[in-house]
């Protein structure tokens, strides 16, 4: 390979393929940079030495693939380049034969490109061919194998579930493929495997686990993908620690043999009521402080109204304090002001102390007794910036969770290099859904109640989140394994015995058998080798993407379907 020519191979004669990321004629003299996935090596053709190569490389275009054939030899004193792992060598060309030639590409073939995202993914094989994307593309590679090499030690079974199954409700929307033979009728492409990796429990596999790729089709984001890779495990006779030091021991797996990183055990674990409470968000970045502090009963009765108010009709007043941040300019504040509430907040107030004085657009409607409650709660001191959120609970964590990450970026707050594992646990059993003016379940019907409590309000589940640094990295609970308790769970989602055997029948069937309590959890390979490569863009670590609107600009898809297609189908598009 080209990038694995080292020093020691110095006299040995060698043969490389490769592409030419780089030509300077000096003085006479062609070198060339060839490069592989290994790396690049540099390739001298002297014209005396080698007059036939070097009449080749004098006129070979960038990015066309050659064929090498040359003796190592190390470089001359002065032109060693540190930089490289093969810059300590040369290799002297003996023949070259151009295999393939190459057009000039639409951008360079190099790392730091500064190209629009869409032209990337429109010629991606030449983006996937710079160095960094390639090593990232390897860098998910050695993700998949410590895996695999982890659960196959510790006796789990690989099993692949269809990619053509039923529709069922998993919280997203289906992606729906029509059937050819059975006309009228659709399948659904899978969400997750959840159903099938808990037949296979039924089934006596009791450490089950899978590399498997998902599909849902929903709004996309920076750390989300209609297309994505997950870690599916499943094990019988389980506790909720059972699954989670299984996880916690594959991640230090991971973390050594990627980053020879040694992460330390247990992981932290928060209630999901904590994690909401003080970072205002399920997936809280406990890297930094800014803890969200709770100021609803310094408010009751307020002269500032609009707190008042909000705190009268059940509301919440809460906030953080910004450290150092009390100088800053009032379009930045305006700034934050529209952040909150393009999150869904009523507004913001911000409070700025500075040398023993506060400075407020409100400051005429609070009194001392409430400045200093603030400053007590959040810790505000001189310098400081506190910023305050009132309205119903969820939109105060929204609100604030996001200006929280915001801040802490600004100020430089987020350490780097540090990996801040967590668990949330104790999650709700149900969450409201706005949009059905229904009770959902917050993971999915078959998630097991941490009590005989079944109240949609109070209920808790036997589930649990795994997070690092501000991202959700894993999903997993517990599973309902007794007939009755999945009854009560359809009939509180509203679900007739009818409309549970249409939506769950082969389900239902098969816990008739026999069924072992049994739990896992569903880790998200594409978020993991996003942290891990320093992207905060998921479509980085993925090898062909779709854009935010769902077209991929490689092939051109989604494409409109021939008429014989749609006859073959029984089709027609309105």
């Amino acid at each position: 390979m080209c990038g694995s020519v080292r020093a020691d191979d110095e006299g040995s004669a060698v043969v490389l393929a490769g592409w030419v990321s780089r030509k300077r004629d000096h003085g006479g003299v062609v070198f060339l940079d060839l490069r592989d996935r290994e790396g690049s090596v540099q390739v001298v053709a002297h014209p005396e030495d080698a007059p036939g190569p070097h009449a080749v490389a004098s006129e070979v275009k960038p990015e066309s693939v050659v064929r090498v054939e040359g003796r190592v030899r190390r470089r001359p004193e002065g032109t060693v380049n540190p930089a490289l792992p093969t810059g300590e060598v040369e290799v002297a060309a003996i023949a070259i034969e151009v295999l393939t030639e190459s057009e000039t590409p639409p951008f360079p073939v190099e790392d730091g490109v500064d190209v629009e995202e869409v032209l990337r993914l429109r010629y991606r094989y030449l983006d996937l061919r710079r160095p960094e994307m390639t090593e990232v593309m390897r860098l998910r590679h050695r993700v998949v194998g410590a895996m695999r090499r982890f659960f196959d030690e510790r006796g789990f079974v690989d099993v692949e579930t269809p990619m053509l199954t039923k529709s069922t409700p998993e919280g997203a929307r289906d992606y729906l493929v029509p059937s050819r033979l059975q006309p009228g009728k659709v399948y659904a492409l899978p969400q997750s495997p959840q159903m099938f990796k808990q037949l296979l429990m039924v089934a006596g596999f009791d450490r089950y686990y899978q590399i498997v790729r998902c599909l849902r089709d929903e709004d996309l984001r920076a750390d989300r993908h209609w297309e994505f890779t997950q870690l599916d495990m499943e094990m019988s006779f389980p506790t909720e620690r059972d699954v989670q030091d299984l996880i916690e021991a594959m991640f230090v797996r991971v973390w050594r043999e990627l980053l020879e990183v040694e992460l330390t055990t247990p992981f932290p674990r928060l209630t999901y009521e904590e994690s909401m409470a003080r970072y205002g968000s399920d997936k809280p970045d406990a890297r930094y402080g800014m803890e969200l502090a709770d100021l609803t009963e310094a408010f009751r009765g307020s002269g500032l109204r609009a707190f008042a108010h909000v705190v009268e009709n059940g509301g919440l007043v809460k906030g953080f304090a910004a450290p150092g941040a009390a100088g800053w300019s009032r379009k930045d504040l305006d700034a934050l002001v529209q952040e909150a509430t393009s999150r869904g907040a009523a507004g913001l107030v911000w409070l700025a102390y500075q040398r023993s004085d506060v400075k407020s657009p409100v400051i005429s409607h609070l009194s001392p007794d409430e400045l200093g409650a603030v400053a007590s709660a959040t810790g505000a001191g001189d310098g400081d910036l506190v910023l305050l959120v009132a309205d119903q609970p969820s939109r105060v964590a929204v609100a604030l969770d996001g200006l929280r990450r915001l801040m802490a970026s600004r100020l430089g707050l987020i350490p780097q290099g540090q990996w801040s594992f967590l668990w949330v646990t104790d999650m709700p059993l149900f969450d409201w859904g706005e949009e059905d003016h229904a009770w959902v379940p917050n993971h999915h019907p078959f998630t097991a109640p941490a009590s005989d409590d079944l109240n949609p309000e109070t209920a808790k589940a036997r589930a649990y989140d795994i997070t690092l640094n501000g991202f959700e990295l894993g999903s997993g609970s517990i599973r309902i394994h007794r007939a009755e308790v999945q009854r009560k769970m359809f009939d509180l989602l509203g679900l007739t015995p009818e409309q549970a055997e249409e939506k769950f029948g082969f389900l239902i069937r098969a816990f008739r058998y026999g069924v072992p309590p049994h739990g896992g959890i569903a880790v998200g390979v594409d978020r993991i080798v996003m942290l891990l490569a320093g992207t905060d863009n998921i479509r980085d670590v993925i090898a062909f993407p779709k854009t935010a609107s769902g077209v991929e600009p490689l092939t051109g898809a989604p494409s409109e379907p021939s008429q014989e297609q749609l006859d073959m189908l029984r089709m027609r598009f309105r």
